[in-house]
């Protein structure tokens, strides 16, 4: 089966990349699952500094040598789960070189904020790396910890045998420095499609303590608690760990488009500046259609929704939401900064728009068609807020908005052939050498045409 993502899995302190080896045998073909070593962990080296920062940048340029370019769900675990958050915020910045984050799955996450832990705790921890690796009795003594019960036998090993091979140093800055260290104020990640799953058996990250350690930046997330579990998810509750990345995958893809594999890495590419990648890395993520629209009702998003269905027809695999797109454009108050004259603002001018509107909608599509064409034509409807001139402007106003939202998105540049924000003055070879229809440079994505040779000069 052709693989249609891929799940990068950031496992906890002291587990390297081969924690995430009992998933794999739970998770759908379709996804891959890519383990990844922190700094300091699985033999990998230490990190640069202390700080998460440098966690992020170890896990970025390991995601960067995989990516395909497609979608991706990246999945941490406790201090895997705040490298992940801080991944997260750099993907949607555009300070990394990745596109297709589609969503987060944190399991018992170590928070954005100072990681609730015991002093006594913390100090035994310490003791264990203070002449050098931490012992066999000493990895035991972890491990059972951090279980509701105990392992079998060959897990258990193999996370004793883990957390031995974690570099002292790394172990000492987790400790010291990173899980103490608060970087709630730079994360901006609400928007990415999140589930944290936690065991009832955990005490200081459990299913208890994450609605409170996780609702700052991820106010938005499902939050699922998983009995008989405690800290060591991956090994505990793997098919459940499963089920919750697919159902997660299967909500996503039901509620965006996909960019293709070629664009996605153009865009993460330096020929892209950072400003745009960050831009169309959120225009990529899938919107909550549960969640509560911004400045409209949903009655009023809802009407909105059947217009544009109307106004453009797309194509089923074609799913990101226009009208949540223009409503968040609205709430933010994004404008054109043009204003026809004797209309309001614009969320003021959809409301009352779209409140008259909804009187006179007709519930089958061909009189649907027959109104948007008299609106369009400048013969307004009976009951609008404005003369039939100002209607059709408004109505002209709503109909760019609905184009833009659909333009701006990456799939849409992809469907278009608009390479354009490939505008980028780092590369090492800048700008564009073929400009002729159908020939496309090798560096383009290959959708684009067919390459240009030498011999067609």
């Amino acid at each position: 089966m052709r693989s249609e993502g891929t799940v990068y899995v950031l496992p906890g302190l002291g587990l390297s990349a081969e924690a995430a080896a009992p998933l794999a045998t739970h998770l759908s073909p379709a996804l891959t699952v890519v383990g990844i070593d922190l700094p300091g962990h699985g033999g990998s080296p230490d990190a640069a500094d202390a700080g998460v920062s440098a966690l992020a940048d170890g896990v970025i340029a390991a995601i960067a040598q995989t990516a395909t370019g497609g979608p991706w769900i990246l999945c941490g675990h406790s201090m895997g789960g705040k490298v992940a958050a801080a991944v997260a915020d750099r993907v949607l910045r555009g300070d990394a070189p990745l596109f297709g984050l589609a969503g987060l799955v944190l399991l018992a996450p170590s928070p954005a904020t100072p990681e609730p832990m015991a002093a006594e705790k913390r100090e035994q921890m310490l003791s264990w790396v203070a002449d050098g690796p931490i012992s066999e009795e000493d990895a035991r003594a972890f491990v059972a910890a951090n279980v509701a019960a105990p392992l079998p036998a060959a897990d258990e090993a193999a996370a004793i045998s883990q957390v031995r091979a974690m570099s002292p140093r790394a172990w000492r800055r987790w400790l010291e420095a990173g899980s103490r260290e608060d970087i709630s104020a730079d994360l901006d990640i609400a928007a990415v499609p999140t589930v944290v799953l936690a065991g009832e058996e955990d005490d200081d990250l459990g299913a208890d303590a994450q609605p409170d350690l996780v609702a700052a930046i991820l106010p938005r997330a499902t939050i699922t608690a998983l009995p008989g579990t405690g800290h060591l998810l991956l090994w505990e509750s793997p098919s459940a760990v499963a089920e919750a990345i697919e159902a997660l995958w299967n909500a996503v893809v039901l509620g965006s488009t996909r960019v293709p594999d070629s664009w996605g890495r153009i865009i993460a590419s330096d020929r892209t500046d950072a400003e745009t990648r960050g831009f169309l890395s959120r225009r990529h993520l899938a919107d909550d259609p549960g969640a509560a629209p911004l400045a409209l009702t949903q009655e009023q998003l809802a009407l909105l929704d059947a217009i544009a269905g109307r106004l453009m027809p797309r194509d089923l695999d074609d799913r990101f939401d226009l009208a949540r797109v223009v409503d968040r454009e609205l709430a933010a108050d994004r404008g054109d900064g043009w204003r026809p004259p004797g209309l309001p603002c614009d969320a003021e001018a959809y409301r009352l728009g779209l409140d008259a509107l909804a009187d006179v909608w007709p519930s089958d599509t061909t009189s649907q068609d027959h109104l948007i064409s008299d609106l369009i034509a400048g013969k307004g409807f009976a009951g609008s807020p404005w003369d039939d001139d100002t209607t059709r402007r408004w109505f002209e106003d709503l109909r760019v908005d609905l184009a833009q939202a659909w333009v701006s998105h990456p799939a849409t540049s992809a469907r278009l052939g608009f390479d354009g924000f490939i505008t980028a003055i780092t590369a090492s070879d800048p700008g564009f050498s073929e400009l002729r229809a159908d020939r496309r440079a090798a560096w383009e994505p290959d959708t684009l045409g067919t390459l240009a040779t030498e011999d067609d000069r």
